[in-house]
C-alpha cells in the first residue's frame, strides 16, 4: 500500500467564484487543459464571476457555450473599475482567448488612439484606428465602458479629445477661446497656449504609464519630484506634483463607468450634426458646445428644470444641472425658463468665475420661450450665446431676429442632433421630477 495521501479534489469553479472579492478585477475562465478561454472584467469580482454558474446563464444563448467549457476560474484584482478596465484589454489582447476571438475585428471593436505625431497629441475612441502615428490602446470589449473611463482618465490628466489641428508657430492660437473642458479642469487648453507643448507631451507620456499598467511606477516618479522639488523651495510645483498623484491613487473613486456612461449608439452622426448647425444657423466656425433646457412640472406641482451639455455633439453628464423652481407658482413655463436663465447666467459675485457661454443654448419650446429667455440676457446686459428654440410638434426651429422659423429636412443631421439634445434634457428633467415625486410620497 503507498502512504501517499489522496490528491484533494480541486475546488467546483462555481464555488470558486463565490470567493472572490466584492472588489474591481479580471476574471479568467479556464477549460480542462488549463487554456485561457475568456477574459472580462468586474467591478465586483464575486457578483460577476458567480453569474456564470447560474441556471440563466446556461440557458442564455450568450453564454451557454462558454459554461458548458468552464473548468477552472481564477482572477486578478484591480485598484479601480477604470484599473480592470485597462488589464482586461492587455490581457485579451496578449492572450487572445477563444471567446474573446472577435475582438481581433478592428473595424467593430474600440480603441484608445493617441495622435503622438502632433505637437499636442488628442486622445481619441475610434473603431477605424489609424496605421501610422499613432499609439494604440485596445481593443476593448465595451464602447460605453471606455468612453466613461476616457473621461474619468480626463479629470485627471486633462487631455484634449478635440479635433483642432494645433500648430506651435501658429500665432493665431493665442487668440483662440478654449472650450467648457478647459473652465472646468478637465484640459490644460494647448488651444490656447495655456501649457507649453513640452509640459503637455508630459501629461500624455503619464497617460500612456497608466495605460500601459504602470500607475504604480508613475506615483512613485512623482512622489521623488515632489520631494525634489519642495527641497528647493519650489512649494508651487511641489503641491501641483502632490495633487497629481493624489488622483492617480483616487482614480476609481473619480468616476463610475456606469454612472458617468455616454450612449453607445448615436441615432445621428455627431460631426456631421454639429457642421450642419454651422452651415443652417450662419455661424463663423463649428459649434462644439451646446447646452440644452427643458421644464418639467405635474400639474403644476414640483416644477423643475434641467441643462445638459454637449461636446462636439455627444452628451457630456459632468456638466448636466438640475432646478427647482423656487420663484414661480403654478404652471408658467414662460416664467420658469427665465429664472433658470437667470441662475444659469448671472453675473458673477466678487471672487467667482464668469460664466462661460456655450456655442449654442436650446431651449424646449417655441417663439414664447424663446422671448422669455432672451429678456434675461438684455436684463443681464450680456449678449446671449446663440440662442435658439426647438418646437416638438412640427419640429421648427426659432431664431430671435427672424420672423418665420427655419424648417429643416426630418432626415438633417443638424435637427437629429438638436432633437438629441432637446430629448435627453427632456429625459433629465422627467427624471428629477419623478426623484421629487417618490420623495414627497415617502415622506
Amino acid at each position: 500500500m503507498s502512504d501517499q495521501a489522496p490528491t484533494p479534489e480541486p475546488t467546483p469553479p462555481g464555488e470558486k467564484a463565490r470567493q472572490f472579492p466584492p472588489a474591481p478585477g479580471v476574471y479568467l475562465m479556464k477549460d480542462a487543459e488549463g487554456r485561457v478561454i475568456y477574459v472580462g472584467k468586474a467591478k465586483n469580482l464575486r457578483n460577476r464571476a458567480s453569474h456564470y454558474f447560474t441556471k440563466a446563464a446556461a440557458d442564455e444563448a450568450r453564454t451557454a457555450d462558454l459554461v458548458k467549457l468552464i473548468a477552472d476560474i481564477d482572477f486578478v484584482p484591480a485598484d479601480s473599475e477604470v484599473d480592470a478596465l485597462l488589464m482586461e484589454a492587455r490581457l485579451v489582447k496578449d492572450i487572445q482567448p477563444r471567446f474573446n476571438v472577435e475582438l481581433k475585428d478592428d473595424k467593430t471593436f474600440p480603441y484608445l488612439q493617441i495622435r503622438v505625431r502632433e505637437e499636442y497629441p488628442r486622445v481619441e475612441f475610434t473603431r477605424t484606428p489609424r496605421s501610422r502615428g499613432v499609439r494604440l490602446y485596445g481593443p476593448f470589449t465595451s464602447a460605453k465602458s471606455l468612453r466613461a473611463a476616457i473621461q474619468v482618465l480626463q479629470r485627471v490628466f486633462q487631455f484634449r479629445t478635440c479635433g483642432l489641428d494645433i500648430k506651435q508657430d501658429n500665432p493665431q492660437w493665442r487668440w483662440f477661446r478654449p472650450c467648457i473642458l478647459h473652465s472646468i479642469h478637465q484640459c490644460t487648453a494647448p488651444c490656447n497656449f495655456r501649457v507649453t507643448r513640452d509640459e503637455y507631451r508630459k501629461q500624455i507620456r503619464r497617460l500612456c504609464m497608466v495605460l500601459e499598467g504602470h500607475k504604480a511606477k508613475l506615483i512613485a516618479e512623482l512622489e521623488t519630484a515632489m520631494q525634489e522639488a519642495s527641497a528647493k523651495l519650489d512649494f508651487e510645483k511641489a503641491a501641483r506634483l502632490r495633487d497629481e498623484a493624489a488622483a492617480l491613487k483616487s482614480l476609481g473613486r473619480r468616476g463610475d463607468v456606469d454612472k458617468d456612461v455616454q450612449p453607445e449608439v448615436f441615432h445621428i452622426e455627431p460631426r456631421k450634426g454639429s457642421v450642419g448647425l454651422r452651415k443652417v444657423l450662419g455661424l463663423a466656425e463649428t459649434p462644439r458646445t451646446i447646452e440644452g433646457i427643458d421644464i418639467a412640472h405635474l400639474g403644476g406641482d414640483d416644477m423643475v428644470a434641467s441643462l445638459v451639455a454637449f461636446i462636439d455633439g455627444l452628451p457630456f453628464k459632468p456638466n448636466y444641472r438640475r432646478y427647482k423652481i423656487k420663484s414661480v407658482e403654478g404652471v408658467d413655463d414662460f416664467a420658469s425658463i427665465r429664472e433658470v436663465i437667470a441662475r444659469r447666467f448671472r453675473n458673477p459675485r466678487p471672487g467667482e468665475e464668469e460664466q462661460v457661454f456655450p456655442d449654442i443654448l436650446l431651449i424646449d419650446g417655441g417663439k414664447g420661450q424663446l422671448n422669455a429667455a432672451l429678456e434675461v440676457f438684455r436684463m443681464l446686459g450680456k449678449e446671449p450665446p446663440c440662442l435658439i428654440s426647438l418646437a416638438k410638434q412640427e419640429e421648427e426651429i426659432y431664431r430671435p431676429d427672424d420672423a418665420e422659423p427655419l424648417r429643416l429636412s426630418r432626415h438633417s443631421a443638424a435637427l437629429r442632433l438638436l432633437q438629441y439634445v432637446r430629448d435627453e434634457a427632456h429625459r433629465f428633467a422627467q427624471h428629477y421630477h419623478h426623484l421629487l415625486r417618490r420623495k414627497k410620497l415617502k415622506e
